[in-house]
């Protein structure tokens, strides 16, 4: 990935030129100048940390051009400007992606907006953006997306709108393709989410398919990064990598569970991010704390291989006591595309306190038929063979509801934690 420093600097400047002499910045109420003409590929929303206040807006062109993002409080006339930032990614099969980042940090709470991109004179269609009012919300949950055929998870996709049409934002559980610096897997997956998050911005984890190169050795995690723009972390050389945000009553806790991967990297991983989740677990004054992340805490015995034992992977003997400690609400995980429910579990064992542990299944075509064997803290396992899945999530300041879905919206499966 390749940082456009000083042709980047001279962008802004001349989106914020151009704005300028069309008026279109501030309170501005003048008749608009503008053809709907341009197209923006890939159009999306990313959470911002604060999502009462702020939102991140990101799209491609095929190529570098002065470009910002307009915005006004839905049937109000004022329009405020924000320049966009542009890096250019090289293309593997393909022309290079210039890949634009607008970052909004003024919203109102709960009022909602259009928004559009805009070069010049040629602007896109207003699309709809909706500031978090810190209340109840709806929220959707796609587990690995990974395919060979990328309509699967735009059918997904589509089956979670259907059931849900109320959610504020999405979370996709990570491995979202299959390879993480293949572009055309990355274009397909962004094309099968087009309709979803134009309008529902999205939190995504980064799983490891994330961390492969064309050759599928390791490799740092570039392409998602560029394509995903997410609230800084704070730890130098590891933005991107893990992070949090708030939504309504919840304090929302994405990890990365790469360590393995980016060994050659960063080999320091998991002591930064372990030092960084236990400040951010302390500094939230949310009701719910709830954990994102990719690889499952729970190691399961594999069919064919009795040498394996039941038992929590590295993963979970690293993070659990954290959780445990810092009194988490909910863990969801993903990676082994499969769906289950362990209930509550404190001190690596069945209680009746510690956290929710679920793992949310699969929504890809990439299955693992009769791979996994049950595991002794399994309550609830989706009907086998595996099928795709998804979940919705439910929260106010009291209640945090969990459903899962089969395509067809069949209910499979429904957990809930009060307070």
């Amino acid at each position: 990935m390749k940082m456009m420093k000083r042709r980047g600097m001279l962008a802004l400047l001349a989106a914020a030129a151009a704005c300028a002499l069309a008026g279109c910045g501030g309170s501005s109420g003048a008749a608009e100048d503008v053809a709907v003409t341009m197209e923006p590929e890939a159009l999306r929303q990313i959470v911002a940390a604060d999502n009462t206040r702020g939102r991140t807006v990101m799209w491609e062109m095929d190529r570098e051009e002065a470009a910002s993002v307009e915005y006004r409080k839905k049937g109000e006339r004022p329009i405020e400007t924000v320049p966009a930032e542009v890096k250019q990614l090289k293309g593997d099969r393909g022309p290079d992606r210039y890949v634009y980042t607008a970052r909004l940090a003024d919203l109102s709470p709960g009022s909602v907006y259009e928004y559009r991109t805009r070069s010049g004179k040629s602007a896109s269609p207003w699309q709809t953006l909706a500031a978090d009012d810190g209340g109840p919300f709806t929220a959707l949950v796609f587990p690995d997306t990974q395919s060979q055929d990328y309509g699967v998870w735009e059918g997904i996709a589509r089956a979670g709108q259907k059931t849900a049409p109320d959610a504020e934002f999405f979370i996709n559980m990570g491995d979202l393709v299959d390879n993480g610096q293949d572009d055309y897997q990355w274009q397909a997956w962004l094309s099968a989410a087009s309709g979803l998050f134009e309008t529902l911005p999205a939190a995504s984890v980064m799983g490891n398919h994330e961390a492969y190169s064309l050759d599928w050795k390791t490799a740092l995690p570039e392409r998602y990064l560029g394509y995903f723009s997410l609230p800084d972390n704070g730890v130098d050389g590891l933005s991107g990598y893990f992070y949090s945000f708030d939504w309504g009553p919840v304090h929302f806790t994405v990890l990365n569970t790469q360590m393995a991967e980016l060994a050659e990297w960063h080999p320091d991983l998991l002591a930064k991010e372990t030092a960084w989740l236990e400040a951010d677990l302390a500094g939230t004054e949310k009701p719910w704390k709830v954990v994102l992340m990719h690889k499952d805490p729970l190691q399961y015995r594999i069919a064919s291989r009795p040498e394996r034992k039941e038992g929590f992977s590295e993963e979970g003997l690293a993070f659990m006591p954290v959780f445990d400690r810092f009194g988490v609400d909910a863990v969801l995980s993903a990676h082994l595309h499969t769906y289950r429910d362990r209930g509550h579990i404190y001190d690596f064992q069945r209680s009746d306190k510690g956290p929710l542990y679920i793992l949310t299944g699969v929504a890809g075509d990439v299955r693992y038929p009769s791979l996994w064997t049950d595991h002794a803290l399994d309550v609830t396992v989706a009907p086998q063979p595996e099928t795709d899945n998804f979940m919705t999530m439910e929260a106010d300041a009291h209640r945090l509801t969990f459903r899962a879905y089969l395509p067809d919206g069949t209910l499979l499966d429904e957990a809930a934690l009060t307070k």
